[in-house]
């Protein structure tokens, strides 16, 4: 039998031009590649973990890491630290305004805790690179002045909301920066960084504005307050823009010269966390670090529950 003769290039499809059947082989490639690499990730962070555990000549059978992980949580879990509720935030900021006593509660995400980290606890290149949005937060990195204005903030906070996540941005990152600024997260009152959102959508915020003097800060501030007015909060005032961090002493300079409020949103990035703490500290007020949930409230992604809606027991649920 004669051998058979070599196999020549694979043949363009007819169909379509030479570079556009290159372009969808090349992102075939790079999508396999990326399922590669992710596939040896994954093993690497779990499976390859455990069997360097396991004694040479033994096998561990039918069993995997999640089973072994699960199995052995018990042993740790009377390490957990809890976190305040929404109901339990919600208390303490509804006590100070009819007590008439300052209040902060303010949040850390990936900005902040790369602001904090960037050239102490992780190079500022190592920053830049995962914090490529933290100009839009109001930060330009390399910021010491920023990151030491923002630990300051950090240790004189009332109540701060921390990211649940393990991820590397998130709690990969929350306690090296504790440590490195000397701070014990144990004399902390910590709640989760979404305490924002819960407060809304178990309307707790409904009950904190009902019948409050609002003052909003923040790019958003002006429809924010339009959209608050329609559904029945007094706001008092608003102030924008909040140019980054660097804007912080103008903001606290400035509400000074607006009417007097007793409960301030926030919607202003990293600075949002300075400006509540310097509301609070400085003028006695009680200050909200909103994030995210003003843009969403004005964009319809979330409804503010009406009072009407809100079971108001005094359990605080």
């Amino acid at each position: 039998m004669p051998a058979p003769e070599p196999a020549g290039p694979e043949p363009v499809p007819a169909s379509g031009s030479g570079a556009d059947w290159f372009a969808a082989e090349a992102d075939r490639v790079r999508a396999a590649a990326f399922e590669e690499g992710y596939r040896e990730g994954l093993f690497e962070g779990g499976e390859a973990k455990l069997g360097r555990l396991i004694p040479r000549h033994t096998l561990l059978p039918e069993l995997r890491v999640d089973d072994v992980i699960a199995a052995g949580f018990p042993a740790v879990a009377g390490r957990l630290y809890p976190l305040l509720t929404p109901a339990g935030v919600f208390a303490a900021a509804d006590g100070a305004l009819r007590e008439g006593r300052p209040l902060s509660i303010v949040r850390l995400g990936d900005g902040e805790l790369l602001t904090l980290a960037h050239g102490a606890v992780i190079s500022t290149k190592e920053a830049l690179r995962w914090g490529a949005f933290l100009p839009y937060a109001g930060v330009h990195l390399p910021d010491p002045g920023a990151r030491e204005a923002l630990a300051a903030a950090v240790r004189a906070a009332d109540i701060i909301g921390v990211p649940e996540s393990r991820h590397p941005s998130y709690q990969g990152l929350l306690f090296p920066v504790l440590r490195h600024y000397g701070i014990d997260y144990r004399a902390l009152r910590l709640t989760t960084s979404t305490v924002n959102y819960e407060l809304n959508t178990g309307g707790y915020l409904t009950r904190l504005l009902h019948g409050r003097r609002v003052l909003l800060i923040g790019n958003q501030a002006e429809a924010l307050a339009g959209f608050l007015g329609q559904r029945g909060v007094n706001v008092v005032g608003w102030l924008a823009p909040v140019q980054g961090v660097a804007d912080v002493p103008t903001v606290t300079m400035r509400v000074r010269e607006l009417p007097d409020f007793d409960l301030a949103l926030v919607a202003a990035g990293v600075a949002a966390v300075m400006i509540c703490v310097r509301l609070s500290g400085e003028m006695g007020k009680v200050a909200l670090d909103m994030g995210h949930l003003a843009n969403k409230l004005i964009q319809g992604e979330a409804a503010l529950p009406q009072l009407g809606e809100v079971h108001t027991g005094a359990n605080g649920n």
